[in-house]
Parts: C-alpha cells; sequence; structure tokens
C-alpha cells in the first residue's frame, strides 16, 4: 500500500532550517487541516492554493510532489 504524501513528506521534518523542504514538511505538521491521508495531486494542490501559506509554496510542493512520485 502507497503511503500518503503527508507520511511522504514527514521524512524531510527536522532538517536544516535553510532547506525548503523542511519548512514545507514543518508548516503541513503544524497544519492541523492538512489532507493527511491524500494520496492525489489534485486535492493535495487545490488545498495549498486556498492555504496561500509562505511557508509551503506552490514551487516545493512541485518538487516534493515529483520526489513522492518517484518513491515507494
Amino acid at each position: 500500500m502507497r503511503r500518503t504524501f503527508y507520511q511522504y513528506l514527514m521524512s524531510h521534518r527536522g532538517g536544516q532550517k535553510s532547506d525548503p523542504r523542511a519548512l514545507f514538511a514543518e508548516a503541513a505538521f503544524l497544519d492541523h487541516e492538512f489532507p493527511k491521508t491524500e494520496t492525489g495531486f489534485d486535492p493535495l494542490s487545490r488545498y495549498l492554493e486556498e492555504r496561500a501559506d509562505p511557508d509551503m509554496p506552490s514551487r516545493v510542493f512541485d518538487e516534493l510532489w515529483e520526489e513522492y512520485m518517484e518513491s515507494d
């Protein structure tokens, strides 16, 4: 069974403060409404567009999504 994007994202948590992926992961962890069970691009992308959190920019999401799709 494929892990969720959130589960993948948590592998980046705790990294360097200068790492945009670590900042994104930390922001997602602190966001109690983040779609933690989602595995689909469109719902996650839509959520992030509506949220517009400066610590979760779409550029970083796109990079993380590509890595997520290559994982597992």
